[in-house]
């Protein structure tokens, strides 16, 4: 296990320094208070225990839900490795993956990519040197990253964040994809991840924008069920809460203008350079205000 993953790990039930037992290959506080399997170089860091949902769906039709069970099938259904989007859906993922690239702070050390995916974050910045941990609630996507982009500066972690087990004020830059429209406290999600940054560190969170959430009535249990697990969805206006009082300052940006995806223009331009696409993308929310992505920036102070 990478060190320099082991040097900022904290235990999440005690908040002690976990200790590497290179022998049984798990993960302890020296106390025996907690144990954590490793599982090929990846620690298993989670706490089995319901979470409260807090969702207004969840709490409209009177149901639980165990997001951390949830995206564990979710990981074994559904193959984050493979190239499953249509170009239009490709093209959008590959500019939003672009911008999120371009707002790493120059003098960033070491990231986290919670809720890593296919691991694509560390598939870049690894070959720029920087540190990366590549983080999911799954045990399956960290693990396939990891060997997907195999490097001494790249480490991974199944944890979860309301769980997180990293030491406070660690991380020179958190990256939360579409992540933030799934879990059941945003709020809580944002004040966790800004705990973990260093002082003047980044936060990067991108979000569909002011998505209307299609439900369906599930098969199994009769209830509503929203379109890709979506529990949440934010705007300009609404961000404000989710932010809260943390000490930060953050800036907000929509972008990826639904009409130049669905007449998939955003394909037909893709060699645009980034900086006028972002400029005719812009323009074109000026005309037709229907941006689908929401890009937040917060800097702990």
């Amino acid at each position: 296990m990478k060190d320099f993953l082991l040097e900022i790990l904290r235990d999440p039930v005690t908040g002690n320094a976990l200790i590497y037992d290179k022998e049984k290959k798990v993960l302890n506080t020296g106390r025996g208070e907690s144990l954590y399997k490793i599982k090929d170089d990846v620690p298993l860091i989670l706490i089995d225990e319901p979470i409260p949902a807090s969702s207004p769906l969840h709490q409209n039709v009177n149901t639980s839900f165990n997001y951390a069970h949830h995206y564990q099938k979710d990981s074994e259904v559904y193959d984050y490795f493979k190239n499953n989007e249509i170009s239009a859906t490709k093209t959008e993922i590959e500019r939003l993956h672009k911008t999120i690239i371009k707002s790493i702070p120059d003098n960033a050390d070491l990231i986290i990519d919670v809720g890593c995916g296919n691991g694509w974050l560390a598939g870049y910045f690894i070959k720029k040197n920087l540190k990366v941990i590549s983080m999911d609630i799954s045990s399956i996507n960290p693990v396939k990253a990891l060997r997907k982009y195999p490097g001494e500066n790249h480490a991974a972690l199944v944890a979860d964040v309301f769980h997180f087990p990293v030491k406070n004020n660690s991380i020179d830059c958190i990256v939360a994809s579409e992540i933030m429209e799934h879990v059941h406290d945003p709020k809580l999600f944002v004040q966790i991840l800004v705990e973990k940054l260093k002082p003047g560190g980044k936060l990067i969170i991108t979000t569909p924008y002011n998505e209307k959430i299609e439900y369906y009535l599930c098969v199994h249990c009769n209830l509503p069920t929203p379109k890709n697990a979506h529990l949440h969805s934010f705007n300009k206006d609404n961000i404000k809460d989710v932010i809260g009082n943390n000490r930060v300052k953050w800036k907000t940006k929509a972008t990826a203008n639904r009409f130049l995806i669905r007449t998939r223009l955003n394909v037909l331009f893709r060699f645009l350079p980034a900086g006028l696409w972002n400029i005719f993308d812009a323009l074109m929310n000026k005309i037709i205000n229907s941006p689908t992505r929401f890009i937040i920036e917060i800097v702990k102070e």
